[in-house]
């Protein structure tokens, strides 16, 4: 197995994931009232994107790195 190429795969499986995450953030976002609670929760994802991004990139086997997709 390629590592380097299983992780370029892995870590777009990840931004897909987070991007499904962000569409209904990225909506309420638009609203007066509801922009504050939506970019703290963006935040949040982006926080938690950027640790499993450390993690993939750390891996050192395929199967570490399907262990850390999302589901």
């Amino acid at each position: 197995v390629d590592l380097d190429k299983a992780k370029e795969i892995a870590h777009e499986v990840r931004r897909s994931v987070r991007n499904e995450k962000f569409a209904p953030l990225d909506i309420k976002a638009t609203i007066p009232t509801e922009a504050e609670a939506a970019e703290a929760a963006r935040q949040v994802i982006r926080e938690e994107d950027a640790l499993l991004q450390t993690s993939m990139d750390n891996a050192t086997s395929a199967e570490e790195l399907k262990t850390l997709l999302p589901e």
